[in-house]
């Protein structure tokens, strides 16, 4: 799926829903949203989305649905909740919070486009088969932020310079960012002499 695409189907996909017998309306495109986070932990994200879609003439309740799916960092959810929207024939799933929510998604439909946000290298993390051609039914953005940790440890040790530890605090329910920013700091970390403590944290409901 090429990302100009995006709003082809959505405008495209309601003509290519069935009318209804009743009321010989043609049935708003809709969005699935599967999110491993809370509606609270992406609320301003979201509210931009919605503001990019008015900024193409898509209102949501007016000519565009967003079923929202929320797991609340309990993954187990996931796959039960990307089912549920593929059994719902919504017309793309946009899916982040998590790789682990992507996958999901991935594994649940080759059909339905799906649209992720992430933080990591998404060719590394073999969501898409490239950046200039995704490949599959899969496209989306990525921050790659990853890649900054080694030079925030940098900066601290330049900061910290009497410092014997730094620590590094991730989350083991994002398990690529996880793996890629434990990589990246160890690494930075010997090569600077930095004594360095992984501590693992993740928000408990």
């Amino acid at each position: 799926m090429r990302r100009r695409d995006f709003i082809t189907l959505l405008g495209g996909g309601a003509a290519a829903w069935p009318l209804s017998a009743s009321a010989q309306q043609q049935v708003m495109p809709v969005i699935g949203s599967l999110y491993a986070v809370s509606a609270a932990e992406w609320a301003p994200y979201m509210a931009g989305f919605r503001r990019g879609l008015t900024d193409v003439g898509f209102i949501e309740g007016r000519n565009v649905t967003i079923e929202y799916r929320w797991a609340e960092s309990h993954l187990e959810k996931l796959p039960a909740m990307a089912a549920d929207l593929v059994g719902r024939k919504v017309n793309l799933i946009l899916a982040g919070g998590s790789v682990v929510g992507v996958k999901v998604a991935m594994a649940a439909t080759r059909t339905i486009p799906i649209v992720f946000t992430t933080a990591v290298d998404p060719v590394a993390a073999g969501l898409v088969a490239s950046l200039n051609h995704p490949g599959g039914n899969v496209t989306g953005v990525t921050l790659i932020s990853s890649e900054l940790a080694p030079k925030r440890l940098e900066s601290l040790h330049e900061l910290l310079s009497a410092a014997t530890k730094i620590a590094l605090l991730t989350n083991p329910k994002n398990p690529a960012i996880f793996k890629q920013d434990t990589k990246g700091v160890e690494e930075a970390a010997r090569a600077l002499g930095q004594q360095i403590v992984i501590i693992s944290a993740s928000a408990r409901r």
